[in-house]
């Protein structure tokens, strides 16, 4: 459905400048920008993918991945086509690097009203904007987060993170948590296999936490590309800096898209980053893509007190949001 975007400027002579990502792409006439769904049509920036989504599943919470925010429920997840990076790496490329003047027709109609009443019809808490990039259909994804705050469901970003802090500004009154894909500690890595920058990612991150926003951070560990102790050790000290209660999932690469000649991730690689974690003072570090434990235990006492199992979670021995033997306070959102 073809709709006026929100965050851009018009400029002269039919130009357009969109404000929704660190991109800000100027857009000429009758041209797309970087993303592929946002077109300029008579100095009027529009968006191609309002309530037309290509992906929706209903998803445990776990798997966005968050494990500290309303453990053990579900999300209805919606994607659309089109994304503002290029990673060569892409797990969902298929969808992600569609772009909406090659793939039309392809989305199916869910409405904001539509997805909310899909949501509550599956006894969902929280509605999860995902598998490509949520700020590019940021319309969307605002429209349906109004509803569902008014509905009592959560909203969620699962993002690159390279959204402008006006764009979060915008959406941070109905947003709840976010997974913000640190993709590596190298700008020069962002710049030859995502055609991005580091800094705006590192801002938003900032500004998530500014906003009391709950956040948790995913790095995929790609070997021989971004799983040396420097890159480790740079995005460990980065996310401390922030905030220790940030939980940082460390997850290992499969062969995918133009990187499918490439070797998985050793579990060895994902043990190291975690000691690095800690040892920069990160409280919870989880292990993704590989069979691995994943429980949370009190950051002072170290008694467990959430424990999961590769079908989600099985206990939950909270007690108002602290460790049930020493008090300790356990970060994160655990009811609704």
């Amino acid at each position: 459905m073809l709709r006026e975007a929100m965050l851009y400027k018009k400029l002269e002579d039919d130009v357009v400048r969109c404000d929704l990502c660190a991109h800000h792409c100027r857009i000429e006439s009758g041209d797309y920008g970087f993303c592929g769904v946002r077109q300029n049509l008579s100095s009027t920036l529009h968006t191609h993918v309002f309530g037309e989504t290509i992906a929706r599943n209903v998803d445990p919470i776990e798997k966005k991945p968050l494990y500290h925010f309303l453990p053990g429920s579900y999300a209805f997840s919606i994607g659309t086509v089109g994304c503002n990076f290029r990673c060569r790496f892409c797990q969902n490329w298929q969808i992600s690097q569609i772009r909406e003047k090659d793939g039309q027709g392809l989305g199916r109609e869910l409405f904001p009203e539509d997805v909310v009443a899909a949501a509550k019809n599956e006894n969902c808490a929280s509605i999860a904007y995902t598998y490509t990039e949520p700020t590019i259909f940021f319309e969307y994804a605002y429209e349906t987060a109004k509803l569902a705050r008014e509905a009592g469901i959560k909203n969620i970003f699962v993002t690159n993170g390279f959204m402008t802090s006006q764009a979060l500004d915008v959406i941070a009154p109905y947003l709840d948590a976010a997974n913000v894909d640190l993709k590596a500690w190298d700008n020069d890595y962002y710049k030859n296999y995502c055609e991005a920058r580091l800094k705006p990612v590192l801002d938003s991150i900032r500004h998530l936490k500014e906003l009391s926003i709950w956040q948790e951070v995913t790095t995929l560990l790609i070997p021989g590309e971004n799983d040396s102790e420097t890159q480790m050790k740079g995005i460990a000290e980065f996310i401390a800096g922030v905030d220790v209660d940030i939980p940082w999932h460390i997850s290992a690469f499969h062969p995918a898209y133009e990187f499918g000649d490439r070797g998985s991730t050793p579990v060895e690689t994902l043990q190291k980053a975690e000691t690095i974690g800690r040892e920069q003072g990160l409280r919870y570090i989880y292990l993704g893509n590989v069979p691995a434990e994943n429980d949370t235990y009190c950051h002072r006492c170290k008694e467990k007190v959430v424990a999961r199992s590769h079908r989600g979670v099985r206990d939950i021995r909270l007690k108002d949001n602290t460790c049930p033997t020493c008090s300790a306070e356990i970060a994160g959102r655990w009811q609704g």
